[in-house]
């Protein structure tokens, strides 16, 4: 249903026009299109912020939520986030620098907000350091392997300047046994066990395994604990992954592992080098 509102989104891109440019004026004209898709029982649409774009004079970009209700035998709510770029004119879903090849969608992002800073998410350093640093990981994505422990070490060594903050994002459809990976570590950090994050990225262990006692082995093994079956399904557990997949879904994070340096995310993954 996801790839329904984005094909909706696509047509819209061809062709659409409008000759205003407030936020009123944004979901006046994307509730009347997305409403006249026959699928779409209801939906209701509202723009979460919106910011202009400095290297494109008169254009904004604009964080829009969706919630649609969808027809079927079954009835579907659809919820989403979506970035919308629009002149006053023209209305398109993803605009593109001819120069440098990137997108302005990822510029137009939501920055994180002070409150997704928690004491239960900080794994190094002082709250009150120099610089926030929030990593979204997978612990069996590979790209994460070969940047998070580096990193990770890198960044503990000095506690004044690096607060780190780590929320789990498991990418289940690629790597499923992450899901069950991510509460076992949130167990072993809930039960105050040090360097759970860091000694995770070690643990050799097949991307799909779906078997909970394999990974649990596994998990214990590389991080020397005995975390149970039932310490991976507490509330508190539950409460915490819940509460890592919100941020990451209001700030739009879409892949592993995603940096953010003081509020704002880093395409690099090299700046916290660079800052004092």
């Amino acid at each position: 249903m996801l790839l329904m509102l984005k094909l909706l989104a696509t047509s819209l891109l061809l062709g659409s026009f409008l000759y205003a440019n407030t936020s009123d004026d944004i979901e006046d004209f994307l509730s009347s299109k997305f409403s006249k898709n026959p699928q779409i029982q209801s939906i209701d649409l509202d723009v979460e912020s919106s910011k202009p774009l400095e290297q494109l004079k008169g254009w904004r970009a604009y964080v829009v939520n969706i919630k649609a209700v969808i027809k079927g035998k079954r009835k579907q709510v659809i919820e989403q986030k979506m970035i919308w770029f629009s002149n006053g004119s023209v209305i398109t879903k993803d605009l593109t620098d001819m120069h440098s090849g990137d997108s302005f969608t990822d510029l137009a992002k939501p920055d994180m907000k002070a409150k997704y800073y928690t004491k239960e998410n900080l794994i190094y350093g002082n709250a009150n350091a120099r610089h926030k640093i929030a990593i979204f990981s997978d612990p069996l994505c590979p790209f994460c392997k070969a940047f998070v422990p580096e990193a990770l070490q890198e960044m503990k060594k000095d506690p004044k300047k690096y607060a780190v903050y780590y929320f789990h994002l498991p990418l289940e459809r690629i790597h499923p046994a992450s899901v069950a990976l991510v509460r076992i570590a949130q167990a072993a950090q809930n039960k105050g066990v040090k360097d759970v994050i860091l000694k995770m990225y070690s643990i050799k262990l097949n991307p799909r395994e779906k078997n909970i006692k394999v990974i649990l082995a596994a998990f214990n093994k590389a991080v020397g604990t005995n975390i149970t079956e039932h310490d991976m399904q507490t509330k508190k557990v539950q409460a915490q992954i819940k509460f890592d997949a919100k941020v990451a879904n209001d700030i739009m994070v879409a892949g592993t592992p995603t940096i953010y340096l003081d509020g704002k995310m880093d395409r690099t993954k090299k700046k916290y080098k660079k800052v004092n």
